[in-house]
Order: structure tokens, then C-alpha cells, then sequence
């Protein structure tokens, strides 16, 4: 057991130390980059699994309302801490209830469960992302535009694949080829990219970010256990939901704070140290999904 979670994890944090090593001799530009990866190759990632012949969305309806249900569970388990470690609660709730379910979740699951496991967690992924980009920014700015989620190269790719899976469209192999190669990038550069973004972690909040490194997995796995009773989850994709809970915070909760400013430092404090406390959580949380 503890070779195989070895094996798991090596890919993904060496990838990613590979990403701080660079960053740290280079202090590369990562914004076109990142840009890049939530425009074009994420996106066909997301098309790929979904128009691909294995996807059936029916699948996973109980599947996506589990995710909602952590994702929204875990900000209320955390909500008492607000007033105990005297934070703003729209600094302290977003990281600690949308995970890190791009940058590390989807590699852990081909990894861990293999590449059948891909089509359920883009379902996860997809569902964190829309209810950050809904509730999430809502959370801190009440103004925000629901219109413009449509125009995000995510849902669209979201719809299409829908569309074609659900419809059984079938492509043009050169076609598909070219849109797998393309979504295949997007997984190592992920990774790449979460490495260089924790070269830019600060201790000033070493505390708050442990304290939501231990935090974040705890309701999420709290969540997990309370919601496994009433759902009828096959196996792979009860092992996939309990990785999904155990994920630390998602890189992106430091750019909406700084999109709109939003304690945009402490944030981002929080969110690396959280996600290098993960070095310890996650080989745990696989033994226990594997187990299962």
C-alpha cells in the first residue's frame, strides 16, 4: 500500500517541485500562462471527457450533488471558526470550501483510479469551479454578473462535450486527436504552475495557513462521511469523492481575492500553506480511498 500511494503521489508533487525549482531561478511570469490553461487546454480536458464514449451524464447526477454538498457543507463546519480566530469570513470561507480539484484533484485521480476515473472527477472539477465562479465571487462582491459564466471557454467547452456525448456525435479521429493532444497538456502544466506559485508563499500567516491545511481536508472528509450513508456511489466513485474532500485549497481563491482585493496577501498565504500541509494529508487520504 504505502508503495503504490508512493507512486501516486511522486508524479504529482515532483512535477510540482520541478515548477518551484524553476520559479525560484527564474521568477518566471506565470499569468499568460495560467491564462492559457483556463482558456484552452483545461477546456479541452473537460471536452474530451465529457464527448468522449465513456461518459454518460446520468452517471454521476448523485455524484455532482455529493460535490456540491462538501463544497457547501465544509463552509458551514468552518463558519464558527470566523469569530474564533477573528478573521473576515470572505477571506477565510472561499479557501476552505473550493479545493484544489484542477491543479491536484484531477491528476490524483488518473493516477490513483486511473483513466476511468477522469470523466467523474471532471464532473467534481466542474462543479467546484461554477460555484466558485457563482457563490464563490458572490460571497465577496454581491454585484457579480451571472451572464457572464456563460462566456467563460469552461462552460462552453462544458456544453459542447454534453452535446456530443449525450448525443452520441462522433468526430472526426483527427479532429478528437488534436483536442486530446491539446487537453493532455493541461494536467503536467497544472502542476507546473503550482510549483512556481508556491515560490511566492509568505509565513506573516503561517498560523491561519495551517490552521486551514488542517482545516480544509477536515470538513471536507466530515462532509464525506456524513453524506456516504444516503448515496448508492459505485466504488470507484466513492474512492474519487474521498480525495475530492481531502484536497486543499484551489490556487485560484488567491486570484479572485486579488481580482477583488480582498485581503489578496493573506490569501494567498493561506492557500500555499495550506497546500504544502497537503504533503501530509493526501498520502492518508489515499490509503483511505484506495482501502475502500
Amino acid at each position: 500500500m504505502i508503495i503504490t500511494i508512493l507512486s501516486i503521489v511522486f508524479p504529482v508533487f515532483a512535477i510540482s517541485a520541478i515548477g518551484y525549482l524553476y520559479g525560484r531561478h527564474h521568477r518566471p511570469d506565470m499569468a499568460a500562462i495560467n491564462r492559457l490553461s483556463m482558456d484552452i487546454f483545461v477546456p479541452a480536458l473537460v471536452f474530451t471527457a465529457l464527448a468522449g464514449k465513456s461518459f454518460d451524464l446520468a452517471r454521476y447526477g448523485q455524484l455532482a450533488l455529493a460535490g456540491v454538498a462538501v463544497i457547501i457543507g465544509s463552509g458551514l463546519l468552518a463558519w464558527p471558526f470566523v469569530r474564533l480566530l477573528k478573521v473576515d469570513y470572505k477571506t477565510f470561507i472561499p479557501p476552505i470550501m473550493f479545493n484544489n480539484s484542477g491543479n491536484m484533484g484531477l491528476p490524483l485521480a488518473m493516477l490513483a483510479l486511473g483513466e476511468a476515473a477522469v470523466p467523474a472527477a471532471v464532473v467534481l472539477f466542474l462543479i467546484e469551479m461554477i460555484l466558485h465562479f457563482t457563490l464563490g465571487i458572490y460571497m465577496i462582491d454581491r454585484r457579480i454578473n451571472l451572464l457572464s459564466l456563460l462566456k467563460m471557454p469552461m462552460i462552453i467547452a462544458t456544453v459542447l462535450g454534453l452535446i456530443v456525448g449525450g448525443a452520441n456525435i462522433p468526430l472526426w479521429p483527427p479532429l478528437a486527436l488534436m483536442i486530446e493532444m491539446i487537453g493532455d497538456v493541461a494536467i503536467p502544466l497544472l502542476l507546473f504552475s503550482l510549483g512556481v506559485r508556491l515560490t511566492g508563499v509568505s509565513l506573516k500567516d503561517w498560523q491561519l495557513g495551517a490552521i486551514t491545511g488542517i482545516l480544509c481536508p477536515m470538513t471536507g472528509l466530515a462532509m464525506v462521511w456524513l453524506i456516504m450513508p444516503w448515496l448508492t456511489l459505485p466504488p470507484l466513485q466513492q474512492s474519487l469523492l474521498i480525495i475530492f474532500g481531502a484536497l486543499p485549497p484551489a490556487v485560484l481563491n488567491f486570484l479572485v481575492a486579488e481580482q477583488y482585493n480582498q485581503e489578496p496577501e493573506k490569501v494567498a498565504s493561506v492557500v500555499m500553506l495550506a497546500n504544502l500541509t497537503s504533503l501530509i494529508v493526501m498520502p492518508l487520504a489515499l490509503a483511505l480511498a484506495l482501502s475502500g
